[in-house]
């Protein structure tokens, strides 16, 4: 009887602490801390260089615009850059129903630059709550405050669209440890363009090329998988998944010069390449092809030396597998 009782004890104390450490990061957490006072000033220079970073490396347009799903690679809908509006929901194999925000003024026009930047940087929206983070903030945190600051001066210049964007819902226990992600932004200085891996592996970090190019389990990066492929992106014609792109020559780019490497995005720059329709059956690419393709070329140059620099990896991919 004694032994019952020091276990149910122990169960309720189990239970209590539970519940305690619930409480504490449904109402403690995120703890980031207020939005800065900061407020930037525009110039022609930090709007060009934030339109660049937001349509062509870290793609912001790529999320909060609406995509063509029915042509190759989805290019953005002319007319809704920025509008957001775009699903990732539980059909795509995400724990709830989350939709990229509004980043126009008819949305953000009551943001502070501060809480802007805050969100980009911290992963924390303008009421406190957390964002998900399928929004990279934690890669935008580890860019020059510079360019977070140019992408922010960008997103102003851009026309209001009126899109009431749906709130996420996150699926328990997610909901909850989704409060845990948002971290202060811990800024790095931007190398120097001529060292070419370090300035590589700086803009492979802004473009987010590990979040897609590894194996994700539970929302978190397989260890060891880094760039050698096998994400997979859910559709309803079956399972694409992300190739390796390390330099391995058998299952990976290892066999791949520069040249090659540099025109396999300028191919889709070219003025006479027209977007492929696609049939009801096929998988679509959800690599944004036409918005990195006008990366500019010295940029590409940097980032396949930064790949060139890691160390290969063995994984043979099946890119795609057609439902049956």
């Amino acid at each position: 009887m004694k032994l019952l009782k020091l276990a149910g004890i122990i169960i309720v104390i189990v239970i209590l602490a539970a519940l305690g450490s619930g409480l504490y990061i449904n109402f403690e957490k995120p703890d980031v801390g207020k939005a800065p006072d900061l407020k930037i000033s525009i110039t022609d220079e930090k709007i060009q260089r934030g339109k660049y970073l937001a349509n062509h490396v870290t793609v912001c347009m790529d999320c909060h615009s609406k995509r063509d799903w029915g042509t190759f690679s989805g290019p953005v809908i002319p007319g809704t850059e920025g509008a957001g509006g775009e699903a990732f929901d539980q059909k795509a194999g995400f724990p709830g129903n989350i939709h990229s925000t509004n980043l126009t003024p008819y949305s953000l026009s009551s943001w502070t630059d501060g809480e802007i930047y805050r969100a980009i940087t911290a992963g924390v929206g303008k009421d406190g709550h957390a964002l998900f983070p399928v929004m990279g903030y934690q890669r935008f945190g580890k860019m020059s405050k510079e360019d977070i600051i140019s992408i922010i001066a960008y997103i102003r210049t851009l026309q209001p669209i009126k899109n009431d964007v749906p709130s996420p819902q996150l699926d328990f226990p997610v909901s909850l440890l989704n409060k845990l992600s948002p971290r202060l932004a811990e800024h790095r200085i931007k190398p120097s363009e001529t060292d070419s891996i370090q300035y590589g592996g700086y803009l492979v970090n802004a473009a987010g090329c590990v979040d897609c190019h590894s194996k994700q389990d539970k929302g978190q990066i397989v260890k060891d998988s880094e760039f050698g492929g096998g994400m997979e992106f859910k559709q309803p014609a079956g399972i694409i998944r992300a190739p390796n792109i390390t330099m391995d020559k058998v299952t990976g780019i290892g066999n791949w010069t520069q040249d090659m490497f540099v025109m396999k995005f300028k191919l889709y720059a070219d003025t006479d390449y027209k977007p492929q329709r696609l049939a009801k059956n096929d998988l679509n690419s959800p690599m944004p092809w036409t918005m990195y393709a006008s990366m500019s070329e010295s940029d590409i140059k940097s980032i396949y030396a930064y790949l060139k620099s890691l160390s290969p990896k063995s994984n043979k991919v099946e890119v795609r597998s057609y439902a049956k």
